[in-house]
């Protein structure tokens, strides 16, 4: 899977290009000038100049930046002298639209990648045994490779997540210090037209990597399940809804102790190795899933610039709105350029512990 990491590059260049690209143009209409267009974070790869404005590609490509004159305040160019072309001497209107584009762009780059998905379809797998690993409980119970499973305790199957449901349902059932549970399945050799059935001793508490029964998917029995076009944006508005609530939920889990923070939350290693295992699943999968998870980042970075904290965008909107609730009076360029390093500094130490988390969870894998 090492090849397929390099994935994340493009993924997060995507994700970063449209986010600052919503800025930009927003602060260009808006009549502010732009010093730098960044993507990732210096040290410098390189750059050109056109017009007033520099354009960069830098090392870290963990973010990137639309440099522009006025942010923390100030309406004085560097000798002093008002300058109306910086941030700070636009309306509140005017700001809050440039500093919540990057967050609707996003919004609009996860509705194009949930469309997309639709559109090219998820692959199902029919309940069919793929691999069948030596010595497992289903390997006992004389399952063979390619055996189509018709049902699991008297319930139909159809398709493989339909046999993982069942077993798991029997598994939660099970006596908390049981450490098998019978599980009847009736199975069809490949080649045959009769049905067997089986009784496998599905392990409860299986080690990592190793499920109840010991067997995987079959990839040769399998079916795509597309959303007609004119369908498919209704349904990518609708799929990031259930991507902001899984998020909602998962914070919930997270507050109420039923969920480990490190297991909730995922940085940038985290998301380069998914990246890779999505990316390495495509020749058997197909797109749907690399679409979805595109999409799924990019609400995931919607979200976290809108949180009002300083230096995120969501922070800055929060100033716009203290100022218009104290009908125009400012907070001091300094005082607001303080809040923000120490906010940029404070999200630099929270990045910091989730790669050091992400990369003990990797090692733990």
């Amino acid at each position: 899977m090492s090849w397929y990491l390099l994935a994340a590059i493009p993924v997060f260049g995507v994700l970063i290009l449209v986010h600052e690209f919503g800025h930009f143009v927003t602060a260009k209409w808006a009549g502010i000038r732009v010093d730098e267009f960044a993507l990732g974070f210096p040290p410098r790869l390189l750059s050109f100049k056109r017009g007033e404005t520099t354009y960069s590609l830098n090392a870290l490509p963990i973010g990137g930046y639309v440099r522009m004159p006025g942010e923390n305040g100030e309406t004085t160019d560097e000798n002093g002298n008002y300058d109306d072309r910086t941030f700070a001497a636009k309306s509140p209107g005017k700001r809050a639209i440039v500093l919540l584009a990057g967050v609707t762009m996003n919004i609009l780059l996860a509705v194009f990648c949930f469309t997309a998905a639709e559109v090219v379809g998820q692959v199902n797998f029919y309940s069919y045994a793929g691999t069948v690993v030596k010595d497992s409980p289903a390997a006992v119970a004389d399952m063979k490779p390619h055996d189509h499973i018709i049902s699991v305790n008297g319930h139909p199957t159809k398709t493989f997540p339909d046999v993982v449901n069942e077993v798991g349902t029997i598994i939660n059932a099970a006596p908390k210090d049981a450490k098998t549970a019978p599980i009847t399945i009736i199975v069809q050799h490949a080649g045959s037209s009769e049905q067997v059935t089986l009784t496998v001793n599905a392990i409860v508490k299986p080690e990592k990597d190793q499920g109840h029964l010991g067997i995987t998917s079959d990839d040769t029995h399998t079916f795509v399940t597309r959303v007609p076009i004119w369908q498919a944006p209704i349904k990518g508005v609708q799929d990031i809804g259930n991507v902001v609530g899984g998020t909602v939920s998962g914070v919930a889990q997270v507050i109420a102790g039923k969920l480990p923070f490190n297991q909730a939350v995922m940085g940038p290693v985290g998301i380069v190795s998914t990246t890779g295992e999505v990316a390495s699943s495509v020749p058997v999968i197909g797109w749907y899933w690399m679409f979805f998870l595109v999409g799924a980042l990019s609400v995931s970075l919607a979200i976290v610039n809108l949180l009002p904290i300083p230096a995120l965008d969501g922070g800055r909107v929060l100033f716009i709105g203290i100022e218009v609730l104290r009908r125009g009076k400012r907070i001091s360029p300094e005082r607001e350029g303080i809040v923000n390093l120490v906010g940029m500094a404070a999200l630099l130490f929270l990045m910091l512990l989730v790669t050091i988390n992400d990369v003990g969870n990797l090692f733990h894998h």
